[in-house]
């Protein structure tokens, strides 16, 4: 193997006993994370398992992630913010690669988790619940101002962009009924 430097070799050889002796093995295992993700660990896969349809697996994910959301309400707010920035920045990166084929796969549902951590955030169990079903229902019908724009826009952004704008408007009614009660 004359001309391949010795670290050259070395990285061969690494990758060899890793078991990943090219590229597109790496680049498939990292289709492989993003697709976990992007199907927020399953559950935007578990309803077309169960009944051949994704139909209702955003609201799977929002509900488990609206258990998380709160469990992380309990320990402080701004936990909640570093979790919604988290989720947020997954599902940009996670959605990319299947935004281009498909548009919003209805199994892609990290976008979900992240609109319902931004519309939870700071927001006790009842205005919380109340979050929720407005972010559900301002994603499913996009009729409030801002939602069906924001899914027009390009690639992943557009996937996780409505789900956002939703969750916007579920926070703000979430806050108007913790400052009503």
């Amino acid at each position: 193997m004359a001309g391949r430097s010795t670290e050259a070799l070395d990285a061969v050889s690494f990758r060899r006993c890793l078991g990943r002796s090219s590229t597109h093995q790496t680049t498939a295992s990292l289709a492989s994370v993003r697709r976990v993700i992007a199907s927020w660990f399953g559950t935007g896969l578990l309803l077309r398992r169960l009944r051949t349809s994704d139909a209702g697996s955003g609201t799977l994910a929002a509900a488990v992630t609206l258990i998380i959301a709160l469990a992380l309400g309990a320990a402080g707010w701004w936990l909640q913010v570093v979790a919604a920035a988290l989720v947020i920045a997954l599902s940009l990166w996670a959605a990319a690669p299947f935004a281009a084929g498909e548009g919003d796969p209805g199994w892609v549902v990290v976008d979900e988790a992240a609109g319902t951590l931004v519309a939870t955030v700071g927001l006790g169990v009842w205005p919380a619940l109340l979050a929720f079903a407005v972010f559900r229902i301002a994603d499913a019908s996009k009729r409030l101002p801002g939602v069906a724009a924001a899914e027009r826009l390009p690639g992943a952004v557009g996937i996780t962009a409505d789900d956002l704008v939703a969750g916007g408007w579920g926070l703000a009614a979430g806050w108007a009924a913790q400052l009503l009660a």
